[in-house]
């Protein structure tokens, strides 16, 4: 098993709660980019991918460049990070949390709050005031948090039960790549999922997951020939030991392959 942290994230240095890492940087191909050199540096042919919410976009993106280095995919919590996904994540999703999202909406200028939310918050993070960016994180972190908050087996502080610094690189990241549509265009892995014929998937995604509607995992599943779709249905976003379950339960299916 190869785990690995993405650039400006983890122990990957720049860290991005350093103003001075440069963002410009680290977009989607780039990750793919890492991931190959990874790959080779390590002297592998092929391997299995396995990656959740946004890892399942970034496997999916490198898939349908590098289809014959995949043997497998495996993928909860299935996201393409397409246009409509993040709207309705950070907006869309405020029908069901009106208070935590006019919180999260205060957070950005008075000026900006009825544009682009992503791109304001974006913004904030490159504020050289540490003081601002903290503020910022928090107010995503928070919103991020109501979201998930009435899932079946909900976590309190998911997302904001962490260390300032990494509070600060993820939004820092997030609003980076969402900002700027992850670099794909519209609807992109959906409509180029027929390049992952012959890559055996599992999909796996919870009924509840309000941030990420089951709807993106029942597309590809029928986009991509040979993807089967495990609808979990005492999970949301942030998972449960049955959706653990039948993730662990398909890379064993793939591993005695």
């Amino acid at each position: 098993m190869i785990r690995y942290d993405q650039r400006n994230c983890g122990r990957s240095t720049p860290h991005a709660s350093d103003p001075a890492a440069d963002m410009s940087l680290n977009t989607t191909q780039h990750l793919i980019d890492d991931m190959e050199q990874l790959r080779e540096h390590l002297g592998i042919e092929k391997w299995l991918l396995n990656g959740a919410s946004w890892g399942s976009t970034l496997i999916l993106a490198y898939a349908q460049q590098h289809p014959e280095r995949v043997t497998e995919m495996v993928i909860p919590a299935v996201t393409t990070t397409r246009p409509a996904e993040t709207e309705w994540l950070y907006r869309g999703a405020g029908r069901f949390q009106p208070e935590a999202w006019d919180r999260f909406r205060e957070g950005v200028p008075e000026a900006e709050r009825d544009g682009d939310l992503l791109v304001a918050y974006a913004r904030l993070m490159e504020n050289p005031d540490r003081a601002v960016r903290e503020k910022a994180a928090a107010d995503w972190l928070a919103w991020e948090d109501a979201v998930i908050s009435n899932e079946p087996n909900n976590t309190p502080g998911m997302y904001s039960d962490r260390d300032i610094d990494d509070q600060i690189a993820f939004v820092r990241i997030c609003a980076h790549f969402f900002s700027h549509g992850a670099w794909l265009e519209e609807d992109q892995l959906l409509r180029n999922a027929h390049k992952l014929a012959g890559i055996p998937g599992v999909l796996v995604h919870g009924r509840h997951d309000l941030g990420g509607p089951v709807q993106t995992a029942w597309e590809l599943a029928k986009a991509w020939p040979g993807a089967r779709l495990h609808i979990i249905e005492d999970s949301g976003h942030g998972g449960s030991q049955t959706m653990q379950e039948t993730v662990r339960a398909a890379i064993e299916e793939f591993k005695n392959r």
